[in-house]
């Protein structure tokens, strides 16, 4: 099936949408404002390593929630056959705290932190049912595409809305508002209308295929979940090649996940103005568009496991530069690098995966996957959190996570993919 042809089909194209819809969230709310109100319009006065601290925790907070629900959960809505209807509440959960972070007050970091954990799990947990229905909507030989498909549009979504939220942080008295504060706070309202609004084609386009057995009622699918889940870790322990990548994967994501959760953390305490922290932001999620698309050609090139090796040896050689960076310029370098490879690891990850797993497994096996992710982003925000309030240094806590990409780094190449696994 040609590239073109492929983009257009209805369960391919409202799959993708739905990265389009929730990226939103990743870029606007999670990796930019939230850090920035958090160090300011929210603060209570604290200094910002403790303020990086909190936010580290939060984060690891809502990833731990979901690290302990996704592989249940996961398990379940295969046996329920409701990976879509599960996927779809969970959404609704993360758009509904979301909207609601617009009324948090001044100086209310408690609140907001509450309904920003509420708001992450939902988006994470949802995640993990969204990328189990990769394999409703294609072939096995499309995987790599298909998945890239959806994170370059996920880059092009969030960042179209992210450029209308950071004009009217930079201009707001010409949308009618009052100031800075105001326009990012009507910003978790634009952003919850735009993932509910984007939603609605997965809605309509993608029908999973549900596995035999599915459908049956809530006890028994429990109850099925909870053994299929305790055969999930012995499968994956019989499997030399499954349990590797994923051990890799546990940690080069966490150091993925962290840069994005922290970055404007980061810059901020590092004294760079907000407008460009946010400008720098931009700029790489338009640059990964162009470059999440030229990934899934490059694994069918070189294979997905090349792919990734190509990405985290860009993101091991960014990082250590991260941690010498105190000009606007040098963000900039950085914000455009990131964007060259950072949907490539994710998407090369996702579809390298979707290609080890056993056929009505997906959702278990994706749960599984998210859950080692989950707990992986547990470490990274409180490891470069507690190096920075240890440290009072904010540039040790970046640097930390060199030990993180270098360790996955390592563990992947000891992964010895089956010729049919090859993407």
């Amino acid at each position: 099936m040609s590239g073109g042809s492929l983009w257009w089909r209805r369960p391919v194209l409202g799959w993708a949408l739905y990265d389009w819809a929730n990226s939103a969230f990743a870029l606007s709310i999670m990796t930019s404002f939230v850090p920035v109100l958090l160090g300011g319009y929210w603060n209570d006065g604290a200094p910002a390593a403790v303020t990086t601290f909190r936010l580290g925790l939060a984060n690891g907070l809502a990833s731990l929630l979901v690290a302990v629900a996704a592989p249940l959960i996961g398990a379940l809505a295969d046996r329920a056959g409701r990976r879509k209807r599960g996927l779809l509440i969970f959404t609704t959960l993360a758009i509904l705290a979301t909207g609601n972070l617009f009324l948090v007050a001044a100086g209310q970091w408690p609140l907001a932190l509450a309904l920003y954990v509420i708001a992450a799990f939902g988006f994470a947990q949802g995640n993990s049912l969204y990328d189990s229905l990769l394999v409703d909507v294609t072939t096995p030989d499309c995987y790599d595409r298909v998945s890239a498909y959806g994170f370059a549009l996920g880059y092009l979504g969030g960042a179209l809305l992210f450029a209308v939220n950071v004009w009217m942080v930079a201009q707001p008295a010409r949308f009618g508002l009052d100031g800075e504060v105001q326009a990012l706070r009507l910003s978790f309202l634009m952003v919850a209308a735009w993932w509910a609004l984007f939603s609605l084609p997965l809605v309509a386009w993608v029908h999973e295929r549900r596995a035999p057995g599915a459908s049956l009622p809530a006890g028994a699918a429990i109850r099925m979940a909870l053994r299929e889940l305790l055969r999930t870790v012995g499968a994956v322990r019989e499997q030399r090649a499954l349990w590797l990548f994923l051990l890799a994967y546990w940690l080069y994501i966490d150091g993925v996940y962290t840069i994005i959760k922290m970055a404007v953390d980061y810059g901020l305490s590092q004294g760079l103005n907000m407008q460009d922290l946010i400008r720098a932001i931009l700029l790489t999620n338009f640059v990964g568009f162009p470059a999440a698309l030229a990934f899934g050609f490059i694994g069918d090139w070189i294979g997905a496991q090349r792919g990734i090796y190509v990405a985290l040896i860009a993101y091991v050689a960014v990082t250590a530069a991260a941690g010498f960076v105190s000009s606007e310029a040098g963000f900039y370098a950085l914000a455009l690098a990131i964007g060259l490879v950072q949907g490539g690891v994710q998407s090369l990850s996702r579809s390298l995966f979707a290609s080890l797993i056993p056929a009505g497994k997906t959702g278990e096996f994706f749960g599984f996957y998210n859950m080692l992710g989950k707990f992986a982003a547990i470490m990274g925000p409180v490891l470069t959190g507690t190096v920075a309030l240890l440290t009072g240094s904010q540039r040790y806590g970046i640097l930390s996570i060199l030990l993180l990409l270098i360790a996955g780094l390592a563990l992947l190449t000891r992964v010895r993919v089956p010729v049919r696994a090859v993407a």
